[in-house]
């Protein structure tokens, strides 16, 4: 798994994580970007649709500017033994107001789930994370999935994502409670006492769609 600290860009940074490789996304992906997002189980959960040429070459855009930003580092997860497959999508995002906390989200592509591919590659993630922005003070990761999302609340759990706060609906864009899921830094002591949930931040995060 390769580790880079200090200053991120997402050129040549790629992530393995059990048969996985965890890539920035390009302009060939575009098709099957497409694909998975013809996929009534995942438009549940995502919030802005992609349904054209057009709109997924914005949705690279957005990956890529997210990267030179340094607010959401956006992987295209792929299957090594099915010959690069695409099979998901994960981000780290850190829009929040410190540096102390990021939160993570994920799809999984319809073809591929079933696999485990979502714990393995967040786990990959998950180190990757900590590794990298040790220096900048991150020591908690947070995922969200709105209450009905049971899916995503078996991938926070198999992957060390702790439960710890029933969040509020905030209707009519999220008419249902969320769930807040926390994994501390190893070596963190983060605050002690009640976890404590991210401003601005929304129940169904954990299928990520932005």
């Amino acid at each position: 798994m390769s580790e880079h600290g200090g200053t991120v860009t997402g050129a040549d940074l790629a992530l393995t994580a059990d048969g996985l490789l965890l890539r920035p996304w390009r302009e060939e992906d575009v098709p099957a970007l497409l694909e998975a997002y013809d996929d009534p189980v995942m438009r549940q959960w995502v919030r802005l649709p992609v349904d054209t040429p057009e709109e997924a070459a914005r949705w690279l855009e957005s990956q890529r500017a997210g990267w030179a930003s340094g607010t959401r580092f956006s992987f295209a997860v792929t299957d090594v033994s099915r010959g690069g497959e695409l099979v998901g999508n994960l981000a780290l995002k850190r829009p929040g107001p410190g540096p102390e906390r990021a939160e993570v989200g994920y799809w999984t592509a319809a073809w591929a789930r079933g696999r485990g591919v979502a714990p393995r590659a967040l786990e990959a993630l998950t180190a990757w994370a900590f590794a990298a922005f040790a220096e900048e003070g991150l020591v908690r990761l947070e995922l969200l999935h709105q209450v009905d999302n049971v899916a995503s609340c078996k991938v926070a759990e198999k992957s060390g994502y702790a439960f710890a706060e029933l969040l509020d609906a905030l209707p009519p864009e999220f008419p249902l409670d969320g769930h807040l899921h926390v994994r501390e830094a190893p070596s963190a002591s983060y605050g002690g006492g009640a976890a404590q949930s991210a401003p601005e931040v929304s129940p169904a995060g954990s299928s990520d769609s932005r």
